[in-house]
């Protein structure tokens, strides 16, 4: 992506260790530190999104174990197609 109007600049602050090996990276050398931190950011909040569904789909299904009283002894009734 680009830069574009819509961006904001911003101020980080990282230490000279950190900076090296960012600048040292053919990706960053090629795309520039913004884009890779960009990627980098949109990656966290993807996988900190799917880490939140998944723990709430874990809270909403994962207590009791079965299908639950009204489907009783019909657990072992359905079945997948063979691949």
């Amino acid at each position: 992506m680009l830069y574009n109007a819509n961006m904001k600049a911003i101020q980080v602050s990282v230490d000279e260790d950190l900076l090296a090996r960012l600048d040292a990276d053919d990706e960053v050398r090629r795309d520039g530190r913004s884009a890779v931190l960009r990627r980098a950011a949109e990656l966290y909040l993807r996988q900190r999104r799917s880490r939140a569904i998944a723990s709430a789909y874990g809270r909403a299904y994962g207590q009791k174990p079965g299908l639950g009283p009204e489907f009783a002894g019909w657990e072992g009734e359905g079945s997948w197609p063979e691949p």
